[in-house]
């Protein structure tokens, strides 16, 4: 990667520059190696970016909309040449697993494609009015647009937001989690820079909470997108309230798995083991709880065991490893202790349970307690709890009590049927023979509860979620009052 260099003791502020803080080591869980050493921002670097980008804002969103479109399809195409611009960094950084890592750069060559055309989208409506004038509802950017990201998919969790919002006509300042800032940050700065992105429009701060606050705070940045964890953004919106900004939060779930008496019980525990242990389970949208009804759960909790004992879990950078580490110790940690204390409240251990430095064993847990740890918390590791019901009607109340509300897949052989049962479902997403893995760029992605607030993003409801609608009238005359 010729650009491997350019953010070595660097941030990006439209150029590569040193941080106010010092450096931040960037190192791989998977090995405790430091991969690269990046610039740290401080406040002051902050102040400095939201200025720059509010100058350099309302120039680009003066411009043809063909030119953002045309820098948001190079950029597309120049990570669609070399995926390995941003599988590179994912794989040791985040601790991908090497599919995972081309799955995601693929996601995000299509938000950078999605965008390209989002730029083109109609952005108002012609209104009807009393009066004989010409009315329009239009959408028009907000102006400077804070993204924070998270460490699990660090690269499609900020492109979702930064390539919307900068094709649409804002700036964008974001501040990448500081576990994985290349991937989450500022390998994408390089790849739009060089598809031709001006200087001063996207700033890259990787930094910790001091700056993150320091951003939601700030009375020059009117929106925030965040994606991160339900008690993170609850504080995010709190202290963004009193400020009256818009702020779009995507946060955390605890997602059931519905298999249904009719489905196919093979099927259903790949489908199972693929949205529980993916990419460590580390995902917003991991399959969280798995019901079962009451008969097929020793059938269906064997078969997901067995999968569990058969992946293989190691350093990412060999390919034949399915799962890489854990994040960190502090992580690792939170997740053991949920599944010792699920086992000590009655849950049996089918599979995993054990770890060797940051690798966790892809861990099944069967009969698990619906007051337990493992099947009220969002876990954020590779652990599948079973719990099993009795008719569907129980099934659907055990969904609906989660605080949460981000994703369900339901499993059966009559998929109308399930259809029938989405309209009770609060969720922002129902699968319907799928697990509860998935994001594309075209489709609206957000959730219910405690699962997220704001807008949504992809496709074309990303004109609501990074623009305030205006409404314009125009006519011919002054208009004469009694006055």
């Amino acid at each position: 990667m010729s650009t491997s260099a350019v953010w070595n003791g660097k941030i990006f502020d439209g150029t590569w520059r040193p941080g106010g803080a010092g450096t931040l080591d960037v190192t791989a869980p998977a090995t405790g190696e430091v991969v690269s050493t990046v610039g740290a921002a401080s406040v002051d670097d902050l102040d400095r970016a939201v200025d720059k980008a509010t100058t350099a804002q309302a120039a680009w969103a003066a411009l043809p909309y063909t030119e953002r479109a045309a820098v948001m399809s190079k950029a597309a195409a120049l990570l669609s040449e070399e995926p390995e611009r941003l599988t590179r960094w994912l794989v040791p950084e985040s601790g991908s697993g090497q599919g995972k890592a081309s799955f995601e750069a693929g996601l995000v060559t299509s938000e950078l494609a999605e965008a390209a055309g989002l730029a083109s989208q109609p952005y108002g409506q012609v209104l009807r009015s009393r009066k004989p004038r010409l009315s329009i509802g239009r959408h028009v950017p907000v102006g400077v647009v804070g993204v924070i990201s998270p460490f699990n998919f660090p690269a499609i969790l900020s492109m979702r937001s930064v390539a919307p919002a900068l094709a649409l006509g804002n700036a964008v300042i974001l501040k990448p989690d500081p576990r994985t800032p290349i991937a989450g940050g500022l390998a994408l700065a390089a790849l739009l820079a060089e598809a031709g992105l001006p200087d001063g429009l996207l700033h890259v701060l990787p930094a910790g909470a001091d700056v993150g606050a320091a951003l939601v705070a700030h009375p020059g940045v009117p929106c925030i997108s965040f994606t991160g964890s339900t008690a993170a953004g609850r504080k995010i919106g709190e202290a963004a309230a009193p400020l009256l900004k818009k702020v779009h939060l995507e946060l955390g779930g605890n997602n059931a798995l519905l298999v249904l008496p009719d489905a196919d019980i093979d099927a259903a525990a790949s489908a199972g083991a693929w949205g529980s242990f993916l990419h460590q389970g580390q995902i917003c949208m991991t399959s969280g709880r798995h019901l079962v009804p009451a008969d097929l759960a020793a059938e269906y909790t064997a078969k997901l065991a067995e999968k569990a004992r058969n992946i293989p879990v190691g350093d990412p950078t060999d390919p034949d490893n399915a799962l890489g580490p854990i994040i960190d110790e502090n992580q690792l940690k939170k997740v053991d202790e949920i599944v010792q204390a699920s086992v000590l409240a009655g849950a049996s251990l089918e599979a995993g349970g054990t770890y060797q430095a940051l690798f966790y064993r892809p861990t099944v847990l069967g009969n698990v307690p619906k007051d337990s740890p493992a099947f009220t918390q969002e876990i954020f590791g590779p652990v599948a709890p079973i719990t099993t019901y009795e008719t569907i009607d129980e099934a659907i109340d055990i969904i609906n009590a989660s605080e949460y509300g981000l994703s369900v897949g339901i499993l059966t052989g009559n998929p109308y049927r399930a259809f029938e049962l989405a309209d009770r479902i609060r969720s922002g997403a129902v699968h319907i023979n799928d697990q509860t893995v998935d994001d594309e760029a075209v489709a609206p992605f957000g959730g219910t509860k405690a699962s997220g607030t704001g807008g949504h993003f992809g496709s074309s409801v990303n004109l609501d979620t990074f623009c305030d609608l205006q409404w314009v009238t125009m006519q011919a005359d002054i208009e004469r009052y009694p006055f």
